[in-house]
């Protein structure tokens, strides 16, 4: 295997860890409005990501250099194509860090309520941006044998690009259901494992009609790649974790389901890096939108030092912060007996009602 196979499959690790990390804290900034009915139960959701939302932006900011450093003419390319989206993208960014950071600096109901809809949109629109331009690397845009994008900004919207923003959508929510389920108590914890299981349901079937789309488009033999078939199966499995009460083993599945989803991407977009709706001839492919081998060389020195670190330093900081985050109790199952009345007094009149 050369170097720029190596470094296609290390992007591939660079988006696939993003979204694992990315997408429970998307998941929960999306629903902390629906688990969350009062100002203390979305705090306890949103504090629940706390120390890990900020940290898990990085897998993407790295994904994106590694691709300028690795393979310039696809950076250049997919970049200039998907300008105006990349802008979205980093609104979206914005919207979130910012909502994380000034919702609790004024004690006004109005203030919190409108950080908490900017998280809730900022949250929504990431994996759903960023699903369809991923999508839209296999489906094709016009590009031209210069690599250079010739289409307008409808032109980004493929099918195919946003039926798989929507399925990183929906894995997304369900990972942040099955996350909250997992790290937090009380009310929270029974609305999060309420919405769990229908949004897993939800996943799967939006991964299965990705593993549909994405085996007609590679066109290579008859049944699906395993890892099409794993996501799936992880899917369905999260719902039935967690209607068993297996949160563990649920929020495992629904990490496994978006990672292999979006492998499989990957798997299937190889050798190419960039599909071209105008030429086959103009794809952008691993081999000819490379770096220079002493670059990748000095690139892969880098990645071998560093790589390690950031994984000890981000799993060190997830052992610190790995106890339940406690939130109010959680909504009566059952409702109360009332208490029966005291006998009345010898003599004192009747208060029951006429017969």
């Amino acid at each position: 295997m050369g170097l720029q196979v190596f470094w296609f499959i290390v992007i591939a690790f660079f988006w696939t860890g993003f979204f694992i990390l990315e997408g429970f804290d998307l998941g929960v900034g999306s629903l902390h409005m629906v688990v969350g009915k009062t100002d203390l139960e979305r705090r306890v959701a949103i504090n629940s990501i706390g120390p890990f939302w900020d940290g898990n932006e990085v897998w993407l900011i790295v994904a994106g250099a590694g691709t300028f450093a690795a393979f310039p003419l696809w950076y250049a390319s997919m970049f200039s194509s998907l300008y105006l989206a990349v802008m979205l993208v980093i609104l979206a960014l914005i919207l979130r860090g910012v909502s994380f950071e000034y919702r609790g600096k004024v004690d006004s109901p109005r203030w919190r309520a409108t950080w908490s809809w900017t998280l809730t949109i900022g949250s929504l629109l990431l994996p759903l941006l960023l699903g369809i331009a991923l999508g839209d690397l296999l489906e094709g845009l016009p590009i031209n044998s210069a690599g250079n994008f010739t289409g307008n900004f409808g032109d980004l919207f493929t099918g195919y690009g946003v039926w798989f923003g929507v399925t990183l959508l929906a894995l997304s929510l369900a990972h942040g259901a099955t996350y909250l389920n997992l790290k937090t108590t009380g009310v929270v914890q029974e609305r999060a494992h309420r919405l769990a299981g229908p949004l897993s349901w939800v996943a799967a079937l939006f991964v299965l009609g990705f593993i549909i789309w994405t085996h007609i488009h590679s066109n290579r033999g008859v049944f699906p790649n395993p890892i099409q078939i794993i996501a799936f199966l992880l899917a369905v499995g999260a719902a039935w974790a967690i209607r068993d009460h297996y949160h563990g083993w649920a929020f495992g599945a629904t990490t496994g389901a978006i990672g292999s989803t979006v492998v499989a991407l990957f798997v299937t977009l190889y050798p190419n890096v960039m599909v071209s709706s105008t030429n086959a001839a103009y794809n952008l492919t691993v081999s000819n939108s490379s770096s220079s081998n002493y670059s990748l060389t000095v690139m892969t020195v880098v990645a071998a030092i560093f790589t390690p670190l950031v994984l000890a330093y981000q799993g060190w900081s997830y052992y610190v912060f790995r106890a339940r985050i406690k939130g109010p109790p959680a909504e009566p199952t059952t409702p109360a007996q009332p208490t029966p009345a005291e006998p009345a007094p010898p003599g004192a009149p009747s208060t029951a009602p006429a017969s």
